[in-house]
């Protein structure tokens, strides 16, 4: 008799053309398809196909499918992807410290002392460290760093803020009121003054780049021909402004502020006029700032701050109140969050480096890393590949390797 994995059993059902086959499939969960594919190499190739794992993956944590369904890893074989998506949702992974530097005296956020922030573009992670922006290429496996940068941004008199990274450029601002804009690939570069303190935080989308300081103003520049930093909105928030994000549909802007001097945090301008359109929430207590906003939609938003909670913004359908929350389990500020546009949020607490991951559907945190014990540290920025998350702290910068068993 033939071994079973080398030929299907005699059976009439694996007969069938491929889109039965595929049709039947499809009625399977993750565990009977892996199940299948040790029935025979036929049924191995067929249960490992894309069009079969798909529909799991929709509803797997971090898996590259946003709500609607996009995939935005094609070419990555989903069912690998699935495979990697159980371990974040398991906690489990390898950890390793990429880089160390010498750390001045931690500060709260909303002082004079700035620290890491980075962003992730394929094979390279940029990191901010002290005045420059260091561009670092991963090696394929994306658990180590070049041991030097591939190239150094600069420009700044202090250290930077924050920045982005749109369309090959780098947009910064910095403690010195300066806004720079770098073009990556190339030696192009425009600096200019912005604010009368630090820029504290910046986007850049469509032609424009909005920017928000602690000398509570929120300004709109303009970078189209001719007109490169050219102020266009100048908004007076009463507060000090510590994040900001243009919408996805380049109509409008929100500004994260400290809630000292005006009721609501979260503020929605129109980009093209400068006038305000809608205030968000209205149960925020005194000193409660958002220091993070992220666009998932241009109606669905995610905040977090000093309040210590999580929210979750549908603009379509309430102004005054977020339709989810999650707290944080051990009251402390959240500095900053990043979704998968899906189903998982990662968050950054304010001590011990503790970063949680969280699932949309459920109330409780589904795991907690502590990145800094027992000396405490902020975690100052977070970013995430569907296969690596990356920690910033006040002295090193930690990866967690979620491909590991």
């Amino acid at each position: 008799a033939a071994s079973p994995r080398s030929s299907c059993p005699p059976s009439p059902l694996w007969a069938l053309p491929e889109e039965l086959l595929l049709l039947i499939c499809s009625y399977l969960d993750a565990q009977a398809l892996g199940r299948l594919a040790q029935v025979c190499r036929r049924l191995r190739f067929l249960s490992s196909r894309d069009l079969l794992w798909r529909r799991i993956a929709r509803g797997c944590l971090n898996s590259g499918f946003t709500q609607l369904g996009t995939d935005l890893l094609a070419g990555i074989p989903v069912k690998e992807r699935v495979k990697v998506s159980q371990n974040w949702r398991h906690g489990r992974c390898r950890r390793e410290t990429l880089l160390k530097w010498k750390c001045k005296q931690v500060a709260p956020f909303f002082s004079s002392l700035l620290l890491p922030w980075m962003e992730l573009d394929g094979e390279y992670l940029y990191l901010s460290q002290a005045e420059n922006i260091h561009a670092y290429r991963l090696r394929p496996d994306g658990t180590g760093l070049q041991r030097h940068p591939q190239a150094i941004f600069s420009g700044h008199q202090k250290d930077v803020c924050r920045f982005v990274l749109v369309n090959s450029h780098i947009v910064s601002g910095g403690g010195d009121g300066n806004i720079v804009l770098h073009k990556i690939h190339g030696s192009y570069s425009v600096k200019f003054s912005a604010h009368e303190q630090e820029v504290s935080c910046v986007d850049f989308q469509g032609g424009f780049i909005v920017s928000g300081s602690r000398d509570r103003t929120a300004k709109v520049w303009s970078l189209s021909a001719g007109r490169v930093g050219q102020c266009l909105h100048t908004v007076q928030t009463d507060d000090r402004v510590w994040s900001i994000a243009i919408s996805p549909l380049l109509s409008s802007f929100v500004t994260g502020t400290a809630c000292c001097g005006h009721p609501s945090p979260l503020r929605i301008w129109d980009l093209e006029s400068g006038q305000l359109l809608t205030c968000l929430g209205t149960d925020f207590h005194c000193g409660a700032g958002v220091l993070d906003v992220f666009y998932e939609t241009p109606s669905l938003l995610l905040s977090c701050g000093h309040d210590t909670y999580i929210r979750y913004w549908d603009i379509r359908t309430s102004t005054r109140k977020c339709v989810r929350e999650w707290e944080e389990p051990h009251d402390s500020a959240l500095y900053c969050l990043q979704s998968d546009n899906n189903h998982m949020i990662a968050s950054g607490s304010a001590y011990y480096g503790v970063v949680r991951l969280w699932d949309k559907r459920q109330t409780r945190c589904l795991q907690s890393f502590y990145l800094s014990s027992p000396t405490s540290s902020p975690v100052y920025c977070l970013r995430f590949s569907t296969t690596h998350l990356y920690v910033a702290l006040a002295s090193a910068l930690h990866v967690l390797d979620f491909t590991a068993p």
